[in-house]
């Protein structure tokens, strides 16, 4: 230090372990203010400058840039509430980022792990989903099935119950269940007649809000018999199912709706939906809910009854 109790940039430099260029850049850019200038026009620094080059490199070492180290340390002081804000930016970056690395993972162990003639198939399959995936896809395909007048707030509900969420640290299997079930969704053959899934009732005879609200309820209770090692019978969560499809179309709970209803199940419960259950079973969390899983149940459990009561 120089008498003037300055530091050149050299000694800078060297106490702060770093190269001259370096804290060339950085005075260039604003980010360590000089305290003054030698008579030959040399640039000097105060010994507060050492501590905020050092906070300036950890910054950058986390990948903060620059503007953002700015707004951190603006002077002497850190800004500890800008500090919380920048940090926590840059975790939700570093999870995204980690997150497409683990599907890029599991994607090429499936590629590398499947047999050759598999290898053209799974790469097709792949190059149509993004990484990290999305599931607006899927969203869409439960938009176009479910009914056009269902409230907004209802259709919100459905999709979250409905719509797997990616996992953050896939397995190549499920890496492929999703590549599979986005393919199921965008086939253009749902377009036609022929393959588009059919409503869960007769179109024009029921109530569609009341319908999928009341399906919730009983979803919620095959769930909680199903944790309590359960299955559904008389009562519960099977009165509950058969009454939302009983009240949504306005008719009293009989035996005879009862059998109809077993008929109209299997009609929506045609090959598109089952696969899409099928696919999507894998991507949801262990102790998720697994709505197709469900309903099913209930329908088997529904079919069992009749036919019981008939025999």
């Amino acid at each position: 230090m120089v008498s003037d109790g300055l530091w050149s940039i050299g000694e800078l430099a060297e106490r702060a372990g770093v190269t001259v260029k370096t804290v060339r850049f950085y005075s260039d850019r604003g980010l360590l203010p000089e305290a003054g200038r030698s008579s030959g026009g040399h640039r000097r620094y105060g010994s507060d400058a050492l501590d905020r080059l050092r906070l300036i490199r950890s910054l950058r070492a986390l990948d903060v840039p620059l503007p953002e180290v700015d707004r951190v340390v603006p002077g002497a002081e850190v800004r500890e509430d800008v500090l919380e804000e920048v940090v926590a930016g840059r975790l939700r970056q570093v999870g995204a980022q980690l997150a497409e690395l683990r599907w890029r993972e599991a994607s090429l162990r499936l590629v590398r792990d499947c047999a050759a003639g598999e290898r053209a198939e799974r790469l097709r399959l792949l190059g149509a989903v993004t990484v990290p995936p999305d599931t607006e896809a899927l969203a869409r395909f439960w938009r176009r099935v479910l009914p056009v007048r269902l409230p907004g707030r209802v259709v919100s509900l459905v999709l979250d119950s409905v719509v797997p969420r990616p996992p953050e640290d896939p397995s190549p299997a499920q890496v492929l269940a999703f590549a599979r079930l986005h393919a199921l969704v965008t086939d253009p053959r749902l377009d036609t007649a022929e393959h588009r899934p059919a409503p869960p009732l007769p179109d024009g005879e029921y109530r569609p809000a009341v319908l999928y609200e009341g399906l919730a309820e009983a979803y919620a209770l095959a769930a909680a018999e199903a944790r309590a090692g359960g299955a559904p019978q008389d009562g519960g969560a099977l009165d509950c199912f058969v009454a939302a499809y009983a009240h949504a179309s306005g008719v009293r709970d009989t035996r005879a709706f009862r059998r109809r209803l077993v008929g109209l199940l299997a009609l929506h419960d045609g090959p598109v939906i089952g696969r899409y259950w099928k696919l999507a079973a894998g991507l949801f969390a262990p102790d998720e809910p697994v709505l197709g899983v469900l309903h099913h149940h209930l329908s088997v459990a529904l079919g069992v009854q009749v036919h019981a009561r008939t025999a």
